[in-house]
């Protein structure tokens, strides 16, 4: 048996009139807001929505703490099996492989620089005057001198350019004392020839300024390679020595790069990747990471890693010498555990929020927005929302919901879908049936195009006659306080679309008599009303209330459309879910 009555207070006159048609559009809504596990109590608005004067602070309302919790899923939560990419997924670049994306190793530099550091087979200009003339063009030699008649040799090996004229002038001022001016410039830099060999992509001899940087060579080389290649162990090998080990995280993350002046025949030596690991989800910086030991702790990795501030949660999978090994962390515990050689790391944002955000909209007094417990039920919220009762029609509030706008869109799109699928599939038995079918189709595609483009509102009816269901309020949700108003609103198929002063005395046909009367394709015999909380009624003899929408729906012709009937109900669906009519 159907029932008729969603509130405990209201009377079954007034629902039980609509017809079962329309009580069957009105699914979308209404339900959403009387299902039994939401639906608690009902009480008169007027006992919930106090005055000005008497609104107090709520204790309920605001910033809440979120619980925790380790390694635990509730029902219904994604297990971290789910989270993993998909079997044989490449492997994420490694961390540090854009030092090698520009183009820098293009740029020429000549070495000239107040920075640089004099190398064997530099040339430097020496001019001496006054009490002696001098001038000549000296070679730095391979023990780092230039030698000076008169002066003997000057070690200059390792001086920066900008200190090369103040050095050689002391050293000459010494057996000079008296009236010598003189001045020393480095002419031009020595070019060197360097090695590179490991994991990179085109080892070989390659020309630069001894003052390069070791990244200049790398990229010269085509970077190292990201599959085989360590970026945390580049040595520099001379003589059979290693001079310099460079790990290039320290770079990345500091900027601090160690200063090497090149020689001939060194050599840049690129060695084989370490142990590493794989890093996705949420996390600044998801790469393959390095480490320098064959494990580490997980506050290690995540400096480097930077895990975002929603992360909760950190899945560990790979292979341990027992088997495979797949394990749920919370980040605390996280950053204890020891990750190993070929694991593979998910973060993941697995806290529920225990607040959530509601919007307030229509005629009240006070925020706009309302950051509230998960628990909380409309009747909380609306003890805590001051108003004007003079403004405020408090008995018809009803809210827009996010879920129930995604609900009403699916079931038009089925209804629309279902509309197609009928008119293309429609059989014809003559070429002159055919030809109507085809120009039915095309007036059907035109409708089904425009019906498409109609966005619900989601409204959930929660009002009628002043008693509101306490409702379950959901992430998103706005609450409509409508505005009192004395204006009726009259649209759809009427010639002269307009709002009109109420009149208790006036009836519907009074009022599409006032906007000018019924259009040519308007269905006068179903005429919907909205009512100010909400709720579309189908009933030519219902009574108009203040602040009602008098909506005159189209209606399709039986003698060219043989859909009509799917076509009619979506009309009445569009009109439900969002108060407007198409033609």
């Amino acid at each position: 048996m159907l029932n008729c009555n969603p509130f405990i207070n209201i009377s079954s006159k007034l629902l039980c009139k609509v017809s079962i048609f329309s009580l069957l559009l009105l699914t979308t809504t209404a339900n959403a807001a009387f299902e039994p596990s939401t639906v608690d109590t009902q009480v008169n608005t007027a006992d919930i929505i106090p005055q000005i004067e008497s609104v107090k602070p709520s204790p309920d309302v605001g910033s809440y703490q979120t619980q925790t919790r380790k390694g635990v899923l509730l029902p219904g939560e994604v297990p971290v099996s789910e989270l993993l990419p998909p079997s044989g997924e490449d492997n994420p670049p490694p961390y540090g492989a854009n030092l090698f994306a520009g183009g820098y190793e293009s740029e020429r530099v000549d070495g000239l620089n107040d920075n640089y550091l004099i190398a064997a087979g530099d040339k430097i200009n020496i001019w001496i005057w006054g009490a002696v003339s001098y001038a000549d063009l000296a070679t730095v030699d391979n023990q780092g001198n230039i030698f000076i008649p008169e002066i003997g040799p000057i070690n200059v090996l390792n001086v920066p350019a900008s200190d090369v004229n103040k050095l050689v002038s002391l050293k000459i001022k010494e057996i000079y004392t008296n009236n010598v001016e003189v001045y020393v410039n480095l002419l031009s830099a020595t070019p060197v020839s360097v090695y590179l060999s490991g994991a990179i992509i085109r080892p070989g001899q390659y020309a630069g300024m001894a003052s390069d940087s070791i990244l200049y060579f790398l990229k010269r080389a085509g970077g190292i390679d990201s599959d085989r290649g360590s970026y945390r162990s580049i040595q520099v090998i001379r003589n059979n020595k290693v001079v310099q080990d460079i790990d290039l995280y320290s770079f990345i993350k500091t900027g601090q790069l160690p200063t090497i002046t090149f020689k001939d025949k060194d050599v840049i030596l690129v060695k084989p990747q370490k142990s590493a690991v794989n890093v996705s989800g949420g996390v600044k910086n998801p790469f393959r990471f390095e480490l320098l030991n064959k494990q580490t702790s997980g506050a290690e990795l995540a400096q480097y890693a930077l895990p975002l501030t929603k992360v909760s949660h950190v899945g560990v999978y790979g292979n341990r010498p027992s088997g495979p090994f797949s394990v749920y962390l919370a980040y605390e515990d996280f950053l204890k555990f020891e990750i190993q050689d070929g694991d593979s790391l998910v973060f993941n944002d697995d806290s529920h929020a225990q607040v959530i955000d509601v919007q307030v909209s229509g005629s009240y007094l006070g925020p706009s927005y309302f950051a509230v417990k998960k628990s909380t039920r409309l009747h909380d919220l609306l003890n805590y929302i001051p108003i004007n009762p003079e403004l405020t029609d408090y008995k018809s509030i009803y809210i827009l919901r996010k879920s129930v706008v995604e609900r009403q869109k699916q079931i038009l799109n089925d209804s629309l879908d279902r509309l197609e699928r009928s008119v293309f599939t429609a059989p014809a038995a003559s070429d002159g049936e055919a030809s109507i079918r085809t120009q039915e189709a095309a007036l059907v595609m035109q409708f089904v195009e425009k019906a498409r483009k109609v966005q619900p509102l989601g409204k959930v009816i929660v009002s009628d006659q002043g008693v509101t269901a306490n409702i379950l309020l959901e992430k998103g949700d706005q609450i409509v306080i409508p505005h009192y108003t004395d204006l009726i609103n009259i649209g759809g198929e009427v010639l002269f679309p307009q709002a009109v002063v109420f009149n208790p005395d006036a009836k519907i046909d009074d009022y599409v008599a006032w906007a000018g009367g019924f259009t040519e394709r308007a269905e006068d015999e179903r005429i919907s009303i909205v009512r100010a909380n909400g709720q579309v009624i189908f009933d030519s003899n219902a009574k108009i209330q203040r602040g009602d929408q008098i909506l005159v729906l189209p209606k399709a012709d039986t003698k060219i459309i043989q859909a009509i009937k799917d076509i009619t109900q979506i009309i009445y669906q569009i009109a439900v879910a969002a108060n407007v009519a198409i033609n």
